[in-house]
């Protein structure tokens, strides 16, 4: 795991978007075990042989959890977007399916 993501996901102010954020890179995690995280665009990306497989995104309001390479997926109920990425965003007191999203990080990525 990168540091300055790390250092980023502890830097978070509200509490439960920095525990959103760590269960995210969880789920990214379980999906591509050696993905390779970086800090771009000042937000947490995931990617896998050089591409973007999902990055995360705090608002004052919510938690964005973007996957990349889309198309592919039958999405579910509460994802926006383009057919090429997809958001859904997590607001206080929400919960994630981290399984659900992990199996979708894993389904968009295998073609990268």
């Amino acid at each position: 795991m990168n540091a300055e993501v790390t250092e980023f996901i502890e830097a978070i102010n509200e509490p439960w978007q920095r525990v959103l954020s760590v269960s995210l890179r969880e789920a990214v995690h379980t999906a591509i075990p050696d993905c390779v995280e970086r800090i771009q665009y000042k937000k947490p990306h995931f990617l896998k042989n050089g591409k973007y497989a999902a990055v995360i995104s705090t608002s004052k309001e919510a938690v964005s959890f973007t996957i990349f390479n889309a198309t592919v997926l039958d999405v579910p109920e509460g994802f926006d977007g383009p057919p090429e990425r997809k958001t859904i965003k997590l607001k206080k007191g929400q919960t994630a399916d981290y399984a659900l999203l992990s199996d979708l990080v894993r389904q968009t990525s295998a073609s990268l």
